[in-house]
């Protein structure tokens, strides 16, 4: 990670001098540079990002707002300025522009559980039970990944507690006894013909927002079960053991719940399916939507020209995701972080220039937090001149990933754009040079950790509203943890 957080640095620095003069490093003197490398620590951002993946980041939830905090005091000791964490009411009803704000959702509990029969059973009734019996949780403790009560197994197959990606986000309802229909897809209605899915929990391979009207609304389904897998590359599939996150539609009519599995474990429940056997699931959920905030965090390195000072340069990522979301997105938010903590212990210490434009730090839920950042706080965007954005910059060879310096559109021409070419062909050029030959003027290799080296960039058109935009990302399909 240092080679990529060291690229960004010399960026946001590279971004603030005068013109460029012949040096081996673009832009930047040399001592610069220098300082850059040493300081920049990728084991502290590995640090901040281990606290950030401790919580399960839905929008308004208590997992976001707790990293939200841990976000904002590290910001303080670092010593950045302005630091505050910004709300913005988000109850279904306010807009902000032109997108409807969700309300905040929360969940405390999410199970579930296959139930068996010792002795072979095809129906509910053999077990004791009713078709579509609605339950509050289990009767009995279920502490563990099996249990057996008066002759009945119940095998736990989804733990929000222990794996909250297996609860799709805006998932209701307290949960129900019912079995188990294949319908494949899921999205249309072909996939429903010739099948009972009233009152029962549907296997579909779509998202679980994209059969939620037709399943439950239409034909009468309890709940979803999804092994919706991510969008496909020539990785796609490698690993059936993989859960993706899943999510139902925020605004829909039909309240529901649905539940993520591992490709491996539906193909089990398909196979099983296939050869006439019933398979019955016990659904335990105590999740919902209610009226919260979304919340920004911010903080900036003033700047020290008197005019200038009002213009910013930002720094942007996305701090929402589920559990633990390391690569998607706290990677983008702990580089972030521990660029503004080194530019800010360098000009303290006298090594750097404090820089003519104020440089702002933020921290926000994915898309619709910027929304509301940009249209609740119209002042911001109108001082920002040009932005560096973080999403994904943690994969590597493991999560199949490919490396990107993003451009904004061509409608947006701007000099920031070929600033950051230029130093990330210099990121490439001594990473390279280090592995190839073990030595580099500026091996951009932290001196903890291994000697991975950064992957190639790239440059691409990407709309980026319409501010000056670098997007930095590396996208992949193992998108899951």
């Amino acid at each position: 990670m240092k080679s990529l957080v060291v690229a960004t640095a010399m960026i946001s620095s590279g971004m603030f001098t005068g013109a460029a003069r012949a040096q081996k490093p673009p832009l930047l003197p040399e001592k610069d540079v220098a300082a850059l490398a040493n300081e920049l620590s990728g084991e502290i951002a590995k640090r901040n990002l281990e606290g950030i993946a401790r919580f399960h980041r839905m929008r308004g939830s208590q997992g976001f707002h707790a990293a939200a905090e841990l976000v904002a005091e590290r910001a303080r000791a670092y010593g950045l300025s302005d630091v505050a964490i910004l709300q913005f009411p988000a109850d279904g009803k306010i807009f902000y522009g032109t997108q409807r704000s969700r309300p905040a959702w929360e969940a405390e509990i999410g199970e579930l559980w296959e139930i068996k029969k010792e002795e072979k059973s095809g129906s509910l009734a053999a077990l004791g039970m009713t078709q579509g019996e609605v339950t509050s949780g289990p009767s009995t403790p279920l502490p563990s990944t099996s249990l057996r009560v008066n002759g009945i197994n119940e095998k736990k197959i989804a733990s929000y507690e222990a794996e909250p990606v297996v609860l799709a986000e805006d998932s209701e309802f307290p949960g129900v006894v019912t079995e188990l229909v294949d319908v494949g897809e899921g999205t249309k209605e072909s996939d429903y013909a010739g099948k009972e899915v009233k009152g029962k929990i549907v296997l579909v391979s779509a998202q679980p927002g994209a059969v939620q009207d037709l399943a439950v609304g239409k034909f009468g389904a309890a709940g979803i079960l999804s092994y919706a897998q991510n969008q496909k590359t020539a990785w796609w599939g490698e690993d059936e053991n993989l859960i993706r996150w899943g999510h139902l539609e925020t605004f829909s009519a039909n309240k529901t719940f649905a539940f993520m599995v591992s490709l491996k474990t539906a193909r089990g429940f398909r196979e099983r399916l296939a050869k006439g056997e019933k398979i019955a699931l016990h659904a335990v959920v105590k999740a919902g939507q209610h009226a919260g905030n979304y919340e920004v965090v911010t903080a900036t390195i003033p700047g020290a020209d008197p005019k200038l000072k009002e213009e910013e340069i930002a720094f942007s990522c996305h701090l929402d995701h589920q559990r633990p979301g390391a690569n998607d997105n706290a990677s983008g938010c702990v580089t972030i972080l521990e660029v503004a903590r080194t530019l800010q212990k360098l000009i303290n210490e006298g090594k750097l220039a404090r820089p003519a434009r104020t440089m702002r730090f933020i921290w926000p839920p994915e898309i619709e937090g910027t929304l509301a950042l940009l249209n609740g706080k119209p002042e911001f965007p109108k001082r920002i001149k040009a932005v560096v954005h973080m999403d994904m910059v943690g994969g590597g060879q493991a999560t199949k990933a490919v490396f990107h310096v993003t451009r904004g559109p061509m409608s947006l021409p701007s000099f920031v754009h070929d600033v950051a070419w230029a130093f990330a062909e210099f990121a490439n050029e001594q990473s390279y040079k280090f592995a190839a030959t073990g030595q580099a003027e500026y091996p951009l290799v932290t001196p903890e950790a291994g000697k991975s080296r950064c992957a190639r960039s790239t440059r691409r058109t990407q709309w980026e509203a319409t501010t000056t935009c670098i997007r930095i990302r590396r996208s992949g399909y193992r998108r899951f943890t």
